[in-house]
């Protein structure tokens, strides 16, 4: 396979390394002190907590296909696609990993689905009132519901639930499912996925991170920096009361609160099509023959 090559010098990718790593480390530094303290964050833990990347891999930097390091790289040589290529180091598509090739394969038909559909708008975040709907045991039990538990069932019973992502719909309690439009399955998500969905749009990072390290690591940051503020929105929606922590809730009970929910989701979209583009892009190179 023919791939276009830039030339890094050593200082050049290390300084591309080292604003990698402090970027990152805006969002993994609080987050080791929170665990450091024995603290849980409702809100940000989640990106570290649900998904399987941990800090130290987030904050590693990879340059992706078609970058020639040169200089010492030879630390590169132990992450897998790396080889020599005469005084430079490389990561070569050739070279990925069975696994990698699989996982390539499975984004790129989720991901072209995903795309060439229309966003849908209408769900107003109400998967995560779904989670908590007749239970005595919501998932953030130390945050309070801003409705109380008779308030939040009846926002789930007065509006129509169309939750699209089965990761989201299999945390439905077991009252709420009958609530929900569909019946998201693990088989029927390249079919359902839709690019207006809030998770959706966060595992654009669990993606990126995925197709390490042939993913550059500065796709790896913008899905990661796109997660971290659609997960605000997410919970900013959702039925818990998040003042103590510092945010305003968008109130989807309300017509008002409905009309940020979709502005917002909508921006999120926009946001989302050129990371996954992108990241579309990635798995062809790396399924070419």
């Amino acid at each position: 396979m023919t791939v276009a090559l830039a030339e890094l010098a050593e200082s050049e990718w290390r300084d591309a390394a080292a604003r990698h790593r402090e970027r990152m480390g805006r969002w993994t530094a609080p987050h080791r002190e929170r665990r450091r303290r024995g603290e849980a964050h409702p809100v940000r833990d989640f990106l570290f907590t649900y998904y399987s990347h941990r800090p130290a891999k987030l904050e590693q930097w990879d340059p992706g296909p078609g970058v020639r390091l040169l200089g010492d790289a030879s630390g590169f040589l132990d992450r897998p696609g790396y080889r020599i290529d005469g005084d430079a180091v490389v990561f070569d598509p050739d070279r990925a990993p069975d696994r990698l090739r699989a996982t390539a394969g499975f984004l790129h038909g989720l991901l072209t689905a995903t795309a060439s559909r229309a966003p849908r708008l209408g769900c107003f975040g109400l998967h995560e009132w779904a989670m908590v709907y007749r239970t005595d045991a919501p998932r953030h039990g130390s945050v309070p519901l801003r409705l109380g538990a008779a308030g939040t069932d009846a926002v789930v019973e007065e509006l129509d639930v169309h939750c699209t992502h089965y990761d989201a719909f299999r945390f439905f309690t077991e009252a709420a499912r009958p609530h929900n439009a569909l019946e998201p399955t693990r088989e029927r998500q390249t079919e359902l996925e839709q690019p207006g969905c809030l998770h959706a749009t966060m595992d654009l990072y669990k993606w990126a991170y995925k197709l390490a390290p042939a993913c550059p690591s500065e796709l790896v940051g913008d899905c990661f920096a796109l997660a971290h503020d659609v997960r605000e929105l997410d919970m900013r929606a959702s039925p818990y009361d998040l003042a103590a922590h510092g945010y305003a809730p968008v109130p989807i009970e309300t017509p008002a609160g409905r009309a940020e929910y979709v502005r917002a989701q909508a921006g999120f979209a926009g946001r989302a099509a050129p990371l996954r583009a992108r990241l579309i892009d990635l798995c062809e190179l790396l399924l070419r023959p």
